[in-house]
């Protein structure tokens, strides 16, 4: 296991993509297989008395010997040895065929030829696949030519060896094919999910599969959903002097923890905006109870910072501002998309956390209204309020 180990990290390169690693992977391993799979049959034929058949056998296997030692030896020759690999199964195959005694003679040799095309398929590029195309062709034009010689030369074989071998050769195309288009189609599916995963990091579940089945413009009206927007107070200061990495970690800590709130009180997080969090309920299915599930939500945000320091030792501290009411919801972006909200509530919820207070969570008198005896509400009187003039709001306590 320890040798498979640093056999393939040596024969992956940096920086390649991780297609080509598993095309490298995969046809070095194959080519190994195919060498000790060989063995036996070069004895067969020699028991049979092929003998020139087992000596283009005998030389094709010597030959994946030496290709699999190159591909560890020189992994960027990777295409270089990839097309000589396979340019060898061509030549070998065309003068097996011949001692065999050609098309005719009921061995069917020539029939791993079309392992050629499938390989090029799944592991060759694209300039290995035009020269092996042009190989391909010529090799099966070279077989037709010297089709009449072959025959000429045919060895007395009883029928019945010449019928299990062809047996045996048509088998093993038959799975060689079969597991060829098993390892396409999971490799396919494994890119599929892998995308589906990214977009649904992106877009919430609904948006993502009408996004894949149209290219219209997504735009949703709702009538009623609950905004919620997050500031960790003081952190562009606090991070000025601290290390790069270090800023990034804490953030992904932090809203890794946010993250895992919002999934469990079934909440949608919208985006973050440096240190900033936004997340909305009741889209983008409309649902019940969703202004208690965004002040629950707000409560244990509070609580779960508290668990967080600044590099100082601090603890850090949150300002959450939270208004309900009608938005718009859409995609924007075609190359990089958003999910994103618009309208007077959001802009409202935005300036309820912009003008609140730390580790308090300030709300619109409609937030009150649908949760009170939920919670205890301070009032705050009338403030301010850019571009809504005064405003009465509340801090949000928990009981």
């Amino acid at each position: 296991m320890r040798l498979l180990t640093r056999f393939d990290q040596r024969i992956l390169l940096p920086g390649e993509s991780e297609t080509r690693a598993s095309q490298r992977r995969l046809a070095s391993a194959l080519l190994l297989i195919a060498a000790f799979a060989n063995i036996p049959l070069i004895l067969h034929l020699l028991n049979i008395g092929l003998t020139g058949t087992a000596l283009s056998f005998l030389l094709l296997t010597v030959a994946f010997f030496i290709i699999f030692a190159l591909s560890y030896a020189l992994p960027a020759w990777y295409e270089v040895w990839f097309i000589v690999c396979l340019l060898t199964i061509l030549v070998t195959n065309v003068a097996g065929n011949y001692y065999a005694g050609g098309y005719t003679s009921g061995f069917e040799f020539f029939i791993w030829v079309l392992t050629v095309p499938v390989w090029v398929a799944l592991f060759g590029g694209r300039r290995a696949m035009i020269w092996l195309t042009i190989a391909y062709i010529a090799s099966v034009v070279a077989a037709g030519l010297l089709e009449p010689a072959a025959r000429a030369q045919l060895s007395d074989i009883s029928p019945a060896v010449a019928t299990a071998q062809a047996t045996f050769n048509f088998i093993f195309m038959g799975l060689i094919i079969l597991g060829s288009g098993l390892y396409l189609f999971n490799r396919v599916e494994q890119y599929r999910r892998r995308a589906d995963d990214l977009l649904l990091n992106i877009l919430p579940a609904p948006i993502a599969a009408r996004l894949k089945l149209s290219s219209e413009t997504i735009a949703d009206g709702y009538d009623d959903v609950t905004v919620l927007f997050a500031d960790i107070v003081d952190f562009t200061p606090l991070s000025a002097a601290a290390d790069p990495v270090a800023v990034v970690q804490k953030l992904n800590a932090i809203f890794s923890d946010f993250d895992v709130l919002a999934a469990r009180h079934g909440l949608e997080k919208i985006k973050t905006i440096g240190d900033a969090y936004m997340v909305a309920g009741g889209l983008p299915e409309p649902r019940a109870g969703h202004c208690r599930a965004v002040a629950a939500f707000a409560v244990e945000m509070v609580d779960v910072l508290a668990r967080h320091v600044a590099w100082d030792g601090e603890p850090l501290r949150i300002r959450v501002g939270i208004n309900c009411g009608p938005v718009v919801a859409g995609v924007i972006g075609r190359q990089k998309f958003i999910y994103d909200l618009w309208g007077d509530v959001v802009n409202v919820a935005s300036r309820m956390e912009s003008y609140g207070l730390s580790n308090q969570i300030q709300v619109t008198e409609a937030v009150k209204e649908r949760l009170e005896g939920l919670y205890h509400f301070e009032a705050r009187g009338p403030i301010e309020i850019k571009g809504k003039g005064p405003m009465r709001t509340y801090l949000l306590q928990p009981r």
